[in-house]
Parts: C-alpha cells; sequence; structure tokens
C-alpha cells in the first residue's frame, strides 16, 4: 500500500533562506533521528545502485557526497553508509555535518556543494535539514532529485517547512525498508518489495 502525506499551510518567507522562528515551530516539535536499520541502509544502497541512470544524469551513480547533521543517530547513519558505499569500491568524495542551528548555513552549504557528485546522501535531524535545504536551494547549484535520505526525512512537515519545490525529487529510504519520494508538497511512501 503507497501511502502520500502532505501539509497544507502557508509557505514560510522566501526572501530568506532562514525559516523564522514562528515557522520553525508552527508544526511543534519535529523528531529526532532514530538509529538507522539494516533494511534502511539496505534500501538506500539499492536506491543509488538500482540499475539504470538516476533522473537527470546519463551516469550511473558512483560519486557522492554525504551530508550530516551532529546528533548520534545521524553521524552513526552517516558512518554506515559511507562504510558500506567504500566497502563496495565506491568513492565518498567528501563528509559534511553542520549543526541543528546555524547563523547562516552558507558555509555548510558550500562545503556540501565544493564537490561535484552524482548524488548527495544525507541523514539528519528534520529541522536541520529544512534549513540546509533551503541555503542550499538559493545558494548553490544544489539538486534535490539527485540527493537520498534517511528515514527521519521522510516527514511530510519538512516540505512544508522548505517551501515550494525545494525538496521537490528527493528520495530515500523507510526504516522498514521502504522508500520513500517527495513531490512538490507531498512525501509518498512505498513499501518494501517483496521477495
Amino acid at each position: 500500500m503507497i501511502t502520500i502525506d502532505a501539509v497544507n499551510a502557508p509557505p514560510p518567507d522566501t526572501d530568506s533562506p532562514l525559516l523564522p522562528p514562528e515557522t520553525a515551530t508552527a508544526y511543534g516539535a519535529l523528531p529526532c533521528p532514530a538509529s538507522h536499520t539494516d533494511a534502511e541502509l539496505d534500501a538506500l544502497l539499492s536506491l543509488l545502485t538500482a540499475s539504470g541512470p538516476p533522473p537527470r544524469t546519463r551516469t550511473r551513480i558512483r560519486t557522492v557526497v554525504v551530508g550530516h547533521s551532529r546528533d548520534a543517530a545521524s553521524r552513526s547513519a552517516a558512518a554506515a553508509f559511507v562504510e558500506a558505499w567504500r566497502s563496495a569500491g565506491l568513492p565518498v568524495l567528501a563528509v559534511v555535518h553542520w549543526p541543528e542551528h546555524a547563523a547562516s548555513w552558507l558555509r555548510a552549504a558550500e562545503r556540501f556543494t565544493a564537490e561535484e557528485p552524482d548524488a548527495w546522501v544525507v541523514a539528519a535531524a528534520p529541522l536541520g535539514w529544512a534549513q540546509m535545504s533551503r541555503r542550499l536551494r538559493r545558494s548553490t547549484s544544489w539538486d534535490p532529485a539527485r540527493t537520498y535520505g534517511f528515514a527521519a526525512l521522510a516527514d511530510s512537515r519538512l516540505p512544508a517547512l522548505t517551501g515550494p519545490g525545494t525538496l521537490h525529487g528527493m528520495r530515500g529510504a523507510t526504516a522498514e525498508g521502504g522508500t520513500w519520494t517527495v513531490d512538490g508538497r507531498w512525501v509518498t511512501r512505498r513499501p518494501p518489495s517483496s521477495p
């Protein structure tokens, strides 16, 4: 069964990449990331290595940049991904981390996009990623359609926080080994494939 979630809300201030405090708290406290699961990591790796070219590219995904927030679960998920990716003989161009709260996010955004990877992989707390992705979209050539995330980012409040189109095309894995995709303001979840 496919589930689709959306949050109807006024768009956040689009003049600045920073979320105004009233917008950042409009949906209540966003959850902290949970520890990643083996099924989640496997599904994420499968998304990145599936046969056929990824959208908007002509080659298979080989190089990645990994980004994570500084909470323990996100650090652990990022490290597990890096280990698995490198174990497959594939290069990780950079690993970038950021705090949950920052003054402008520009420095982290520039580090995250300094290399030109085939894809970006994100393990992060939702609020920090909302801030970071807004800065990325407004200040860099980052493409959400080439970005893959862990389960914590499959929260339907995230596209509402970031504003129209900011995360469109981003996808990732659920804790159960399914997948999710951001389509506009919608987050669509698909269960794991049957063996």
